[in-house]
């Protein structure tokens, strides 16, 4: 650290990492790493996240807020949809499985309840989606071609259009610029219509049931909601802002119960009426260096160092990496194009990481230290968007060399001349202490009754009062009632369905209103005579992320990954249900076991995150990690997020 500091500045250290590491609010990995680095002078960071960076970089233009604060404290919440929505409208389906988990943890698992709910009460349930199994089985199913949502959107907002059935008035006084997005849905300003007959085209989603379900939609209300893993894809900023214009041409935004809603089944707590509390949270100090990356970015940065890019309106340039310190997370498992990442990987001088286990990170660092499990350290866990709050037991002393993230930093610190600024005076016992304390005190503030903390370990958990309906909000009403007097974040003030600041950053890849833009990979595409099948990945059912792995890699039969393939697509290539599979194209190749289904479309395949990466000598991923396939470029100029899901494979049998 002192050569790298001294030679190159700190400009040279990557310490953004990435990763859920501990639900323990003070034992964060992120946040130690972070506080650390900041005290001995800085460090390149990474910006946005890999679940949703394309959303973040094109709501705020459309909508005038961050998109965190969008999903956790502008949807309709589960109790308003049931009261007031009568079609629900799931482009990328609402998965109670993707529910299990949320940053911090999720006491109550509420979506599936929910959904089941809907269901009873006659509310019609449309999953759009390349998987039946990604909404609730009562569901009607539209098995979409993936990366096509946009194409579909557009042919439901030109039926609307030609049926007289958009609501001008809304239009008129609470958005701008559908007049210009008007000229290219009705094919008046490129030659093409977008109507239905041209989506079922391109979505394979039949003209006529696109044309009923826009006239349903119009007729009720009508919630549409959008899945996170649509705009991790090419291009995937298009739908999101696509899925808003839809909403207001119903008209339906700041109505309880319709509009458009965003990351519902993607994360727990979403959609839960709840108060959201802050605190908790170790200080990280102020980072000297400005300099950041696109999360998504790092291999491009390690491999291309001085190199230009473009990023949501600014020309920026990649720093020249020397260190990279990394702590809790394991993009082996997470970044897609690893062989890319592997030989992105080489350039630094110095990689350090933290780990527990023997993970592809930590096996590829030049350092590793190694760091405690949450069992061997005592924390406190909360969650946005839950209303419980845990105390974690250390359940063991730290096993061998190991000590908590605190505990290295600190002699790192003492060792550097910064021990008293990372520390405080403090130990990890009396900062946990410290900042239990300040949380009490705030909430107190606020008039939430929190215990102290002796009880609370004594009793391990307590729900705070802080949930229930009375804090369901109808998202944009006071924006609806008086766009004048409660406006949005944008530059009109309104929704803007056409941008000029997007437009003035002149990108041929997200211009200046949402439109189609056809993707290098998809199963219209040239490349499907070698790569005939779209690989989905999806999370895992049976891990957060990665971890966990570890435990369930040692069951018989459990690895390599199940990958979901049609009954047709398996036939023709004379593979059955539990077969040893090769998943391939020209990125890369992982073994996978056949689950073969009915619950997903032809020339689709479904293969989860999760697995550790673990090649054999020829390079081909004996685990069954999707990332192998999956490729490495930017959503588009304007977010540069993970697009993932523009991906085509081809499937072999193997024998074993």
């Amino acid at each position: 650290l002192n050569r790298v500091r001294s030679e190159h500045g700190n400009q040279a250290i990557f310490g953004g990492s990435y990763g859920w590491a501990s639900a323990g609010r003070f034992h964060h990995a992120l946040g130690q790493v972070h506080r650390f680095l900041n005290c001995i002078g800085g460090y390149v960071s990474s910006l946005a996240s890999y679940s949703t960076a394309g959303a973040q970089a094109i709501m705020p233009h459309v909508l005038g807020m961050h998109f965190l604060k969008l999903y956790w404290s502008a949807q309709n919440a589960w109790p308003m949809i049931a009261e007031n929505t009568e079609t629900l409208v799931m482009f990328g389906g609402i998965n109670p499985k993707n529910s299990q988990v949320s940053m911090g943890g999720v006491t109550r698992h509420e979506t599936g309840t929910w959904l089941r709910k809907f269901a009873d009460q006659g509310m019609r349930l449309v999953n759009i989606s390349p998987q039946s199994t990604d909404a609730y089985e009562g569901s009607q199913w539209l098995p979409i071609v993936p990366g096509t949502d946009t194409a579909m959107m557009l042919g439901l907002a030109h039926t609307l259009e030609v049926e007289n059935l958009v609501d001008r008035d809304f239009l008129d006084r609470c958005t701008t610029g559908y007049d210009r997005f008007r000229a290219y849905l009705l094919g008046e300003s490129d030659g093409q219509p977008k109507s239905a007959g041209w989506a079922a085209g391109i979505c394979e989603i039949d003209a006529e049931t696109i044309r009923e379900l826009a006239l349903s939609m119009a007729r009720t209300r009508t919630l549409i909601t959008v899945a996170w893993s649509l705009q991790r894809a090419q291009h995937g900023e298009q739908p999101y802002w696509m899925a808003t214009t839809l909403a207001a041409m119903l008209g339906q935004i700041g109505l309880a119960g319709g509009g458009v809603g965003f990351g519902y089944g993607a994360i727990g707590g979403v959609g839960v009426a709840v108060r959201r509390l802050g605190g908790l949270t170790l200080p990280q100090g102020t980072n000297p260096i400005t300099d950041f990356i696109p999360v998504a970015r790092i291999a491009d940065m390690l491999l291309n160092p001085g190199a230009d890019y473009e990023f949501n309106g600014q020309h920026r340039r990649y720093a020249d990496i020397r260190l990279v310190y990394w702590c809790g997370g394991n993009p082996f498992h997470h970044h897609q194009d690893i062989n890319r990442l592997n030989q992105a990987w080489h350039q630094p001088e110095t990689i350090i990481v933290h780990e527990p286990w023997w993970t592809a990170t930590a096996k590829r660092a030049d350092i590793v230290l190694p760091a405690t499990t949450p069992y061997e350290r005592e924390d406190v866990s909360s969650a946005q968007g839950d209303s419980f709050l845990f105390h974690m037991d250390q359940l063991i002393p730290p096993v061998g060399e190991a000590r908590n993230d605190y505990d290295i930093f600190t002699a790192l610190a003492q060792r550097i001349g910064v021990g008293e600024a990372f520390t405080e005076g403090r130990d990890s016992n009396q900062w946990l202490h410290h900042l239990y304390d300040q949380f009490r005190q705030e909430s107190s503030a606020d008039g939430i009754d929190v215990p102290e903390f002796e009880q609370l370990r004594a009793q391990n958990w307590v729900e705070l009062p802080i949930a229930g309906s009375q804090y369901a909000e109808v998202p944009f009403a006071a924006f609806r009632e008086n766009p004048d007097a409660a406006p949005l974040g944008t530059p009109s003030g309104r929704i803007e369905i056409f941008s000029e600041t997007i437009d003035g950053f002149g990108y041929d890849d997200c211009p200046g209103h949402p439109s189609w833009l056809v993707p290098e990979e998809w199963l219209g595409s040239d490349l499907t005579e070698q790569f005939p099948l779209h690989l989905v990945s999806p999370q895992p059912g049976d891990k957060l992320h990665s971890q966990m792995e570890c435990a369930i890699a040692d069951v018989p039969g459990a690895r390599p990954s199940p990958v979901e393939m049609n009954v047709e697509d398996a036939a023709k290539r004379g593979i059955n249900d539990g077969d040893l599979v090769r998943v391939f194209n020209a990125r890369g190749a992982c073994r996978a076991r056949a689950h073969v289904s009915a619950h997903i479309r032809a020339g689709v395949v479904s293969l989860p995150t999760g697995a550790w990466y673990d090649p054999a000598s020829d390079g081909t991923d004996t685990q069954g990690n999707p990332n192998l396939l999956t490729r490495d470029k930017g959503t588009s100029r304007l977010g540069q997020g993970s697009s993932a899901h523009t991906a085509l494979v081809e499937i072999e049998l193997l024998v074993e």
